[in-house]
């Protein structure tokens, strides 16, 4: 993805996901918002983003971070909110492992707590081991966890895939997980 466009989904990450004050829009409760205004909005903050570019980081995120509306009037977030949002998707049953990339200073800690989503609405996993390395190595020495999570939603573990295929679940206590050679 070109350079322009890099800084172009960052920001839509901080407005659509975090901090959408930060350009005065809304979202409403699924997490949409107009393009129209938020093309607007951006302008207005020194952010030149045409809705050429912007239909080209929706469409070039690696990620697939975003996605528009079926009428293609409303952008959103997939994924890794920390502002409240509802983004409707229906319990599902997840593949028999799912993974976890984290960074090595983070393990003993997960060993003791799980995995737990902090700030964000969910414990994002991945059903590949690919995924979740590109994932862990982003903040430092890559530790990967498999976790059976067919077992888990067997238990009673509520799982969703979002848009993007990322996996997500509320927590992944301890006892769950096993490191991946």
């Amino acid at each position: 993805m070109e350079k322009h466009l890099v800084k172009y989904s960052k920001f839509l990450s901080l407005v659509l996901r975090h901090a959408p004050e930060e350009i005065g829009i809304e979202l409403d409760t699924q997490g949409w918002t107009d393009v129209k205004i938020l093309l607007q909005k951006c302008k207005a903050k020194g952010i030149s983003m045409s809705h050429a570019d912007l239909l080209q980081v929706v469409e070039e995120n690696p990620k697939k971070r975003f996605a528009f509306s079926d009428d293609g009037t409303k952008i959103r977030a997939n994924q890794g909110h920390s502002i409240q949002v509802e983004l409707g998707y229906a319990p599902t049953t997840p593949p028999d492992i799912l993974y976890h990339g984290t960074a090595t200073i983070h393990v003993a800690n997960i060993y003791q707590q799980g995995l737990i989503k902090g700030k964000r609405h969910h414990v994002h996993l991945s059903a590949d081991i690919e995924t979740a390395q590109k994932v862990g190595q982003r903040h430092g020495k890559l530790h990967l966890f498999s976790l059976k999570a067919k077992e888990m939603h067997e238990a009673g573990f509520v799982f969703y895939e979002s848009e993007n295929g990322v996996w997500l679940t509320d927590n992944v206590p301890p006892e769950w997980l096993l490191s991946v050679a």
